[in-house]
C-alpha cells in the first residue's frame, strides 16, 4: 500500500472517530441535561421509649443493635406493688358493690312504708341518699380497678413498630421515673432523604415523582423512591448539604421516600438523589 493511501486510511479513520466522539459526548450531554442530580442524607426517624409509671427496672430485655418487632416486650419493671394495688382496686370494688346492693334493698323497704307513715319522711330520704352515694362509690371503685390494671400494663414497655434499638440507657435495678428514657428507637420505615433544590427547577419536580437514590458504598445499587414533600418555604442550604450552587442561595427542602429500604441506609450517611424529568414530566 503506497504512503499516499496510508495517510488518506489514518485521516478517515481520524475523522470516524471524531465523529464517534462528537456523538457520544453529545448522546452524554442530552442525558445529563434530562436528569437533575441533588445531594442530600438519609434521615431515619427515632423514638425515646420510657415507662409510663415509675419503678425498678426487673428486666432489660434487648440490647443496642437489635431489630425489634412491633408488640415486643422491651423492658419491664417490678410488678409486686402494681399486683397489689390491683387486687385493693378489686376488693374495694366487691366492697362497694355490696354497699350498693343493702342501699337499694334499704331504699325499697323505706319507699313501701313512708306512704303509710311507717317510716318518716326524713328516713327515706336518707335511703335515697345512700343509694345515689352508694351507685357513685361504684362507679369510683370501677374507675380505680381500670386504672389500676392500666398501670399495671404499663409496667412493660412495647415497641411501638418495627425497628432497631440505638441506645440502651438504663439497666435493671435502676429506679426510673415517669417518661425517663429507658431505650432510643430507630424506625425501620419509612426511610427518607433530606436534601434540597434550587428554585429554578422547582417547577420540574412535584410530590410521587419517581426519583434514584445513590449511596458511596453500593453505588451500583441505587435505591427506588419517589418525593413525598417539597417545601413551601425557601430557605438557605444548610452548610451540611453540596448543591451545584452557591451555598448562600434559597433553596426548597425535599423529602424523597425509599420505597424498599434495608439496613444499608444509616442516620445522616450522604447519598445522591437523581430524577429522570423527561420520564417524569408532568
Amino acid at each position: 500500500m503506497s504512503k499516499k493511501a496510508i495517510a488518506i486510511s489514518i485521516v478517515i479513520a481520524l475523522f470516524f472517530i471524531t465523529a464517534i466522539w462528537f456523538a457520544y459526548n453529545f448522546v452524554k450531554q442530552e442525558e445529563n441535561q434530562n436528569w437533575l442530580t441533588l445531594y442530600g442524607n438519609v434521615d431515619i426517624r427515632d423514638v425515646s421509649l420510657s415507662f409510663r409509671v415509675s419503678g425498678r427496672i426487673l428486666s432489660m430485655d434487648v440490647d443496642e443493635g437489635a431489630h425489634v418487632k412491633k408488640g415486643q416486650v422491651l423492658a419491664k419493671l417490678d410488678k409486686d406493688t402494681f399486683i397489689a394495688n390491683l387486687e385493693m382496686a378489686k376488693a374495694q370494688l366487691e366492697q362497694a358493690i355490696a354497699n350498693q346492693k343493702n342501699a337499694s334493698r334499704t331504699y325499697k323497704r323505706r319507699e313501701q312504708l313512708v306512704d303509710n307513715g311507717a317510716v318518716s319522711k326524713a328516713l327515706f330520704d336518707d335511703a335515697v341518699a345512700m343509694k345515689d352515694s352508694s351507685s357513685a362509690e361504684v362507679s369510683v371503685a370501677q374507675a380505680n380497678l381500670e386504672k389500676a390494671q392500666i398501670s399495671l400494663n404499663d409496667t412493660e414497655i412495647h415497641a411501638p413498630t418495627h425497628g432497631t434499638i440505638l441506645t440502651r440507657i438504663q439497666e435493671p435495678g435502676a429506679i426510673v421515673n415517669v417518661a425517663e428514657p429507658v431505650y432510643t428507637l430507630a424506625i425501620d420505615n419509612p426511610v427518607w432523604v433530606r436534601t434540597y433544590i434550587d428554585e429554578p427547577f422547582l417547577g420540574k419536580v412535584y410530590p410521587g415523582q419517581e426519583a434514584l437514590v445513590y449511596t458511596d458504598s453500593n453505588p451500583e445499587k441505587p435505591y427506588k423512591g419517589h418525593i413525598g414533600f417539597i417545601s413551601p418555604q425557601a430557605e438557605f442550604t444548610p452548610k451540611i448539604v453540596e448543591t451545584t450552587q452557591l451555598r448562600t442561595d434559597l433553596v426548597y427542602r425535599i423529602r424523597v421516600v425509599i420505597d424498599q429500604p434495608d439496613n444499608g441506609l444509616r442516620q445522616g450517611m450522604p447519598v445522591t438523589v437523581k430524577i429522570h424529568l423527561k420520564a417524569n414530566s408532568q
